[in-house]
Parts: C-alpha cells; sequence; structure tokens
C-alpha cells in the first residue's frame, strides 16, 4: 500500500529532495553513471521552484516526495507550448500509477493555463521512459528531428481541450 498521494506545487523547502529523487532517476539510464555536467542541481531546483513563469509539481507519498515535474514556456517558443523539461518518478516507485498521475496533473495545469503543445527531450538511452510517453500520446517531434551524434530524442504532445 502506498497511502495517499497528493500531488501540489513544490515548495522552497523540498529542493533538496527534489535534487535528490532527480539524482537517482537520473542514474538509472547512464549506463556509466551520471555525467559530470558542471550543473548544480540543487541550485538548478531551487531556482525552477522560484520561478514565477514555471512550474514545479510533486507526488507525495506517506509525506515523502516521490514524484517530479517542471515546466515552463521556454523563450521565444508560441505562448500555447510548453516545455516539459523535468519529469522523474523516484526509481523505488515505479509501476506504482505515480508518473500516470503527475503526467494528468501537468496536462490539467496546461490546460488551465491555455497551453495547446507540450515538447519534451528524452535521452536516447532511457528506453523506459520513451515507452511511458509514448503510451501516453507523445510522438516524435517533426519540427526537431534528432541531429547527429545528439543524445536526446524531441517529443511533442497535443494537449487535449478541456
Amino acid at each position: 500500500m502506498t497511502g495517499r498521494r497528493v500531488i501540489r506545487t513544490a515548495l522552497r523547502a523540498d529542493a533538496r529532495a527534489v535534487a535528490d529523487l532527480h539524482a537517482r532517476a537520473r542514474a538509472t539510464y547512464y549506463p556509466d553513471g551520471l555525467p559530470q555536467d558542471g550543473i548544480d542541481w540543487l541550485d538548478a531546483w531551487q531556482s525552477a521552484i522560484r520561478r514565477p513563469d514555471g512550474h514545479v509539481l510533486c507526488a507525495v507519498e506517506q509525506g515523502g516526495i516521490v514524484g517530479i515535474a517542471s515546466f515552463r514556456t521556454p523563450d521565444g517558443s508560441p505562448a500555447d507550448t510548453v516545455r516539459l523539461f523535468q519529469f522523474h518518478v523516484d526509481p523505488g516507485h515505479w509501476r506504482h500509477g505515480i508518473g500516470s498521475a503527475l503526467h494528468a496533473a501537468c496536462v490539467e495545469q496546461w490546460q488551465a493555463d491555455g497551453r495547446r503543445t507540450a515538447v519534451l527531450d528524452v535521452h536516447v538511452d532511457n528506453g523506459r521512459a520513451q515507452a511511458f510517453y509514448g503510451r501516453l500520446g507523445w510522438v516524435p517531434d517533426p519540427e526537431n528531428p534528432p541531429a547527429e551524434g545528439d543524445h536526446h530524442l524531441f517529443l511533442r504532445y497535443a494537449v487535449p481541450r478541456e
């Protein structure tokens, strides 16, 4: 039993737990371990949580954060487009419906915000995420085909009308 699940907006006090979950989830699709990318992920998550033009949602069960999603309209994009920058479920909680519930909460927010299209990129080695997104209706983005040597696939989602 996973207990009662709540999906809510991330709070500043959640930044450490969010950054830790992010690291655990990313570690699952890098076969040689997490790359040293020079990014201070705690600082990045603190900034994302504080952004007035973005959203960070958390799935919480039994008082702990078990899923996270971060999205906003990127600079230079049409106003009806949203980019899902990060979407992770704690690996110890996979296959319990958390990702589906978190995605549904994202879609609900996108609808409320008047978004019609969502885009994301997913690591080429993350087959689990690619299958998850495909089941939810995400498709390869025809406007952003993969570039030679790029490690990401670009996907697009038509946000259903309410």
